[in-house]
């Protein structure tokens, strides 16, 4: 059967990492994505390293499964382009600061006049009110700004640069597609269309979570290596003799009693289930030297069939080769338009009944103007 949302057309102004990739996930779910773009303003992931055949990986994964048209909005005629379009399309998504898309002629107000079941989904930094709506910002400023940034990392180093996009893509993209998705079964029981705004600090402040909830209700504010959860106790990662890593997760004592005993340190059992901070210290300090004496390969055999929430820190090649992703399919060959397929991220949600597709890589800029022009 062919993907859930094979009845959503969806229009996207969007650029670089956070609507692109909402889109993509649309579009896996079978929604026919056309993104605009103009000819003359170059999205950066189309040219980022690494390239095959001259194009960006980053594009050629991040707009799979997508129609491009090259349109130049700021041109005489072009707003009249999308007024057409949007009659026939169900969602608008686009990543401008607030206020841009008014200024070219193709804003919600006007747009829902043309189309009133439209649902138009803006994701910005900030969002589209407060004094911070117009400021320029990226994903680091968002997880600053919106306090993730403070309780993640070393009490020595600070926090630290993560290597995935949080805000971006569990802030902006993921939150834009639930909106989005809440807001089409809306129009289903009622008829009505509506607009959503994302913010990506907001979405990054949801997701404290436990920390937000301890801060805001029972007034302790989390720091760097305090807690349970964030290297304040045994739950980190530990270094091997090779120069790799393990990461250790065994929280309840049936896990931590476990991994005490694959390590040889069934004396220590008592201070896993220990609050004293001085004690999970006194065991942090023995994980680490226990660990670091063997290699990370040894350790995997070691804990191969103990169910103790101890598993490697592997490289994305290394995940991607792993039996457990490669039995979800997480890696899955995308059709680059000759018959021959590029490796890439799968779609993470798996249905019964409407299987997700990854249709084809990011097309060139305007490949399909002829058939919307």
């Amino acid at each position: 059967m062919p993907g859930p949302l094979t009845q959503l057309k969806v229009l996207d102004f969007s650029t670089l990492l956070p609507g692109p990739y909402a889109t993509m996930l649309l579009a896996d779910m079978g929604a026919d994505v056309l993104r605009v773009e103009a000819p003359g303003r170059l999205d950066l992931t189309r040219v980022m390293p690494p390239l095959e055949d001259g194009v960006s990986t980053a594009h050629t994964f991040l707009n799979r499964g997508k129609r491009s048209l090259g349109l130049d909005l700021k041109k005489e005629g072009s707003a009249d382009v999308i007024k057409r379009l949007v009659k026939d399309y169900d969602v608008v998504i686009e990543q401008f600061r607030p206020g841009v898309m008014d200024r070219l002629g193709i804003g919600y107000d006007t747009l829902k006049a043309i189309n009133p079941n439209l649902i138009y989904c803006a994701i910005t930094g900030y969002g589209q009110t407060g004094p911070y709506k117009d400021r320029a910002g990226h994903d680091i400023n968002y997880l600053s700004l919106a306090g993730v940034s403070s309780h993640c990392g070393r009490k020595e180093t600070g926090p630290p640069p993560l290597g995935i996009q949080v805000a971006d893509v569990a802030g902006g993209s993921h939150h834009a597609v639930m909106g989005i998705l809440a807001a089409v079964i809306h129009r289903q029981q009622t008829g009505e269309g509506q607009y959503i705004d994302i913010s990506m600090t907001d979405a990054a402040f949801a997701l404290n979570a436990m920390a937000g909830a301890a801060c805001l209700a029972g007034g302790q504010e989390q720091k760097p290596e305090s807690s349970l959860l964030n290297g304040g106790a045994f739950y980190d990662y530990y270094r091997t003799s090779d120069g790799r890593w393990l990461s250790v997760g065994s929280l309840e004592p049936q896990f931590s009693s476990r991994l005490c005993e694959a390590l040889g340190l069934t004396e220590l059992k008592s201070l896993a289930v220990s609050q004293n901070p001085d004690q999970q210290k006194t065991l942090k300090a023995a994980l680490s030297e226990r660990i670091a004496e063997e290699s990370l390969s040894h350790w995997q055999a070691v804990f191969a069939n103990a169910d103790a929430c101890v598993e490697p820190v592997l490289t994305i090649s290394e995940a991607a080769e792993h039996p457990q992703l490669q039995a979800r399919n997480m890696v899955v060959g995308v059709d680059r338009g000759d018959g021959t397929l590029q490796k890439q991220i799968g779609f993470p949600i798996k249905f019964e009944k409407t299987k997700p597709e990854a249709g084809w890589i990011g097309k060139k800029l305007g490949a399909d103007n002829d058939d919307y022009l």
